[in-house]
């Protein structure tokens, strides 16, 4: 039954690979046509009645509350911001170079956890923030690249994320998963109706487009399923490393299809941030082994 649960959990966690990596690819195309915040908007009005009629036929509507809507505005604030710098960096930069510091999310999590979560800031996790650092420096490589507009995008979309996954660990405590996948969707559609207007030009999907916009709503919701589903099914431990399965596989189609150079400090640099977070992992699970019984 073990080595059943472990091949189910890779199998979900290449759903996610797989959905995360097609967001990439439909995000750059959409590009073309739509801006980052004209995205977020047709995106999340596909995800909201998404979530409508998944709640719907699973009965779960009635948990969708206003008790803590002020968390899940500032939460929803903050993974629309990092979205839209996700998306503009995966238009204007190497795919591989945007996964790299996607990686670095944990590590912001692990620096913002002892502000918000009262969580305490321990020597594993302060080692794995100082090797998270290190391998963000050797992606960004500062002083032999250009740090542009899509660097800075791609680096600070991990903070907005991490912000955002702090958000959903506090509201994970009292709140259903369809309570808070509906006020994603739904404050990030107001947001992105806004961010749209506000620009004064908004632009209408065309027949080639609306596919992919359909495909980033249903990948994004897809992949976070898969996640869960993973995590109920294997450790952290174990789960984790298929995530960075990302890397090679985005690396590879930016090079076969965008003619990207494949960048191996990007690479090494990655992989130092993925290993921080396994350390921080496993710092964790082992404190919590040696945590006392009450």
């Amino acid at each position: 039954m073990q080595v059943s649960n472990s091949i189910k959990a890779v199998l979900w966690m290449i759903g996610a690979v797989l959905s995360f990596t097609s967001m990439a690819i439909a995000g750059r195309e959409m590009a073309v046509e739509l801006d980052t915040f004209e995205i977020m908007m047709y995106r999340s009005l596909i995800g909201l009645v998404i979530v409508l009629i998944i709640g719907g036929f699973a009965g779960t509507l009635t948990t969708i509350s206003r008790k803590r809507f002020s968390l899940h505005l500032i939460r929803n604030i903050s993974h629309f911001i990092g979205q839209n710098l996700w998306f503009f960096a995966v238009a204007i930069i190497p795919f591989a170079q945007v996964f790299a510091f996607e990686f670095s999310t944990p590590i912001w999590v692990a620096l913002l956890a002892p502000i918000f979560l009262a969580e305490r800031l321990t020597k594993i996790r302060l080692l794995t923030v100082t090797l998270g650092f290190v391998g963000i420096l050797i992606v960004a490589q500062p002083g032999n690249i250009n740090i542009g507009s899509g660097v800075i995008a791609a680096a600070l979309c991990a903070v907005a994320f991490a912000g955002a996954y702090i958000g959903t660990k506090l509201l994970s405590q009292t709140e259903s998963i369809t309570c808070i996948m509906f006020w994603l969707t739904a404050i990030q559609l107001v947001l992105g109706i806004i961010c749209t207007v506000y620009d004064g030009d908004i632009a209408l999907p065309s027949i080639k487009t609306l596919p992919l916009i359909v495909l980033v709503a249903c990948a994004g919701l897809f992949a976070h399923f898969c996640i869960t589903s993973a995590l109920k099914l294997a450790p952290v431990m174990f789960v984790s490393p298929i995530d960075f399965l990302r890397l090679p596989i985005i690396a590879l189609i930016g090079a076969s299809f965008y003619n990207e150079a494949i960048n191996m400090w990007v690479i090494i640099g990655a992989i130092i941030v993925f290993g921080s977070n396994l350390l921080n992992i496993w710092g964790e699970n082992r404190a919590k082994a040696n945590s006392p019984i009450l």
